[in-house]
């Protein structure tokens, strides 16, 4: 929605839904300064009782020829910023999602495999969850970088560390027939 009238005084005039308790934020390619003025007040009017729950912090999303676009953890980051308060992200890295799916079906780490082209996020979820990890090339992540965290002395950058790495997912459709 757009922002009632010209000036901020106008802004904070808007009706709030007096059902709302959280606040949401994931990838919005609408995201504007209305909605960002719209979950500050919701967030203010809440207070700690109002969820501020982000769905990821990635800060860049790849596209083809290595060209990038905004990731959801700068809109996430701006409504911190505004409001003064993390979000709790349900997405990677935190294992909050991992351990949903977890209590809903037999999962056993030691026989499962988290793909991802990111270090940050799929590969540090994966370890942390105890999960066999495949890191695919084709993202935002080269090899001399998982070297780096290899080589350092760092038990942090350790953790974003795959056991395993493929160019390409496609890769791994040969194994899949046998």
């Amino acid at each position: 929605a757009a922002l009632p009238g010209p000036a901020p005084a106008d802004w904070v005039q808007a009706p709030l839904d007096p059902a709302v308790r959280a606040v949401l934020v994931g990838f919005d390619q609408h995201f504007s300064y209305a909605k960002l003025c719209q979950a500050l007040r919701y967030l203010l009017r809440g207070g700690p009782d109002c969820l501020l729950v982000g769905t990821n912090r990635d800060h860049r999303l790849p596209l083809e020829g290595g060209a990038g676009i905004p990731g959801t953890g700068c809109l996430v980051k701006a409504v911190e910023t505004a409001a003064q308060r993390e979000a709790f992200i349900v997405g990677k890295p935190n294992r909050f999602m991992f351990d949903c799916v977890a209590a809903e079906f037999p999962v056993d780490p030691a026989r499962t495999v988290m793909v991802g082209d990111r270090l940050d996020t799929d590969i540090l979820m994966g370890n942390a969850c105890g999960l066999t990890t495949l890191l695919t090339l084709t993202g935002v992540t080269a090899l001399d970088e998982v070297r780096g965290h290899q080589d350092s002395a760092c038990p942090a950058r350790h953790s974003l560390v795959p056991d395993f790495f493929v160019d390409s997912i496609a890769d791994l459709l040969p194994l899949l027939s046998e």
